[in-house]
């Protein structure tokens, strides 16, 4: 992911000192929350984000996305494409599709360890027993992989149901949002929207289009961004990992007037007739 990412970031450097543009740099799960909540209407969700890459449950307070609870090592996404090649299931078109589709042929339910710390999550573990199930019970013919795809999607996704479910009592908060690759999952879509009508809420949930990462959804909230203020200097214009969630100023959910964005940044460089 470093070389792709550091040669986006080379050309979008260089594209704003040739047109003479403001950079904007925009946080990546921010920029999945805000695509799902213009795409479904939700107006004020707990947001669960699930992706190969992170898995949080968060909530907007205060000008932010403060986190509630996340993953303390890898990712769902992650514990998911892993199992996939545990088993090889495979990746046309997806990990996780594969494991969606092979899990509704499933019968048997493998007990695998159930891992919540409070507001957060444990998947290393799980996934270090399920490889371990695999190899053992499949040679013994005691299950299926379609059993194994059953029985990790039934325990992770209820890991993940519950600690939403806290946060949004924590919050007094009725609607919650599914966004990130993960959220594609049928079958996660219906366990979330059980919770939600069990409590009188709502369940809000997009298709593959919106859900996968996606230039729209960086498009979209850079204007949001932009509208409000946010420039993005040329020697900060970098990616970088530790761009947590909680880091952005969400000043566009305020009821604060917004700030005019400035016409160029203050970097742009100057033409030859201003050239002292």
């Amino acid at each position: 992911m470093g070389g792709p990412l550091r040669v986006g970031a080379v050309v979008a450097r260089m594209l704003a000192q040739m047109w003479n543009k403001p950079l904007v740099g925009v946080n990546h799960c921010v920029a999945h929350i805000e695509m799902g909540r213009v795409v479904t209407g939700a107006h004020d969700p707990v947001v669960l984000y699930v992706s190969g890459g992170n898995t949080q449950v968060i909530s907007y307070a205060e000008g932010k996305y403060r986190i509630f609870g996340e993953t303390i090592d890898i990712a769902v996404g992650n514990c998911l494409d892993r199992f996939a090649r545990c088993v090889k299931l495979s990746n046309d078109p997806s990990p996780g599709y594969n494991i969606e589709q092979s899990a509704k042929k499933g019968s048997k339910f493998v007990e695998l360890p159930y891992v919540v710390k409070g507001m957060d999550v444990s998947f290393a573990g799980l996934l270090s027993n399920i490889e371990e199930t695999a190899k053992d019970q499949l040679s013994k013919g005691e299950c299926t992989v379609e059993d194994l795809c059953y029985s990790l999607q039934e325990t992770v996704f209820a890991m993940l149901v519950e600690t939403t479910e806290r946060a949004m009592a924590h919050c007094g908060n009725n609607e919650v949002l599914a966004v990130g690759g993960v959220a594609c999952n049928k079958k996660l879509h219906g366990m979330l929207e059980v919770m939600a009508e069990e409590r009188g809420g709502k369940a809000y949930t997009t298709d593959d289009r919106y859900c996968i990462d996606n230039g729209a959804m960086i498009g979209y909230t850079g204007v949001l961004m932009f509208q409000h203020g946010h420039v993005t200097p040329l020697e900060e214009a970098t990616c970088t990992q530790r761009f947590r969630t909680d880091d952005v100023k969400v000043n566009w959910r305020t009821n604060e007037a917004p700030t005019v964005a400035p016409t160029q940044s203050v970097w742009a460089p100057a033409g030859p007739e201003e050239k002292i």
